[in-house]
């Protein structure tokens, strides 16, 4: 589904990536882990289109996506979340979905004037589907809340909905149960899974490690820039490289 070969990136005499390269299958959850500095959220910067690598290939599906904007990268299907959620607080939870929906005709001030009645059909299946998408994820009885009324995991949650309304084939998830109680962890994992049994492709940068051994096949793990190794969750916690990189020499 998605590649990245041979990505380098360097800030000013750092090099933040030097050659990672990773493999995400389609209808995978692949976690991506390592040490504070490896590299991890630069590389979903770029994968996600907020920083142009120094060198590299990024493809989806065998095309290139170098160069493309974040709205662009949506539309050919790749959508990612923060670690910090960035919803519009004073927004409604419904608002806050409905401004995903892109194309609609009521974007244009002369289709209000000239295509009401398109308008408002437009605006009825956009309801209608983020409906849809709350109620999977039991937030449809706040719909009419404030986003910023929400718990953290709600928030988490309500991103990732948010994202369903691009119909995306992909998903970055940078942290996404970082400050989140077990209780919406455990959701926030059910929601995944669910959505990864129904065709969705998902790549997810996380700490906690309870988590990245429940939902994730394969496992990459980062270190100094580079791809370190890569597997199932034992055997990358049993490689000794992967040890050396979290906890220092190991003898």
């Amino acid at each position: 589904m998605l590649s990245a070969e041979k990505v380098s990136k360097s800030f000013g005499g750092f090099q933040a990536l030097n050659g990672c390269s990773i493999e995400i299958g389609a209808q995978s959850i692949t976690g991506i882990i390592g040490p504070n500095g490896a590299g991890k959220s630069t590389l979903f910067n770029i994968v996600g289109g907020l920083i142009l690598p120094d060198s590299g290939a990024i493809t989806i599906q065998g095309k290139s996506i170098a160069g493309l904007r974040p709205d662009e990268l949506a539309k050919a299907g790749l959508v990612r979340t923060f670690q910090i959620s960035r919803e519009l607080g004073q927004l409604t939870v419904l608002e806050n979905m409905l401004l995903a929906s892109s194309g609609l005709s009521g974007e244009s001030v002369w289709h209000n004037f000239w295509s009401p009645t398109r308008v408002r059909s437009e605006q009825q299946q956009a309801i209608a589907k983020a409906r849809g998408l709350l109620e999977q994820v039991n937030l449809w009885q706040f719909a009419n809340e404030p986003a910023k009324n929400l718990s953290g995991g709600q928030k988490k949650l309500l991103e990732i909905s948010r994202a369903l309304m691009l119909d995306p084939k992909i998903i970055l998830l940078d942290e996404p149960t970082a400050g989140v109680s077990p209780l919406m962890t455990k959701a926030l994992g059910e929601t995944i899974t669910k959505l990864r049994a129904d065709g969705l492709t998902f790549a997810i940068i996380e700490h906690d490690m309870d988590v990245i051994a429940k939902l994730c096949n394969p496992i990459y793990v980062l270190a100094e820039g580079r791809t370190l190794t890569s597997g199932s969750f034992r055997e990358v916690v049993a490689n000794r490289d992967v040890m050396h990189a979290y906890l220092g020499k190991v003898s």
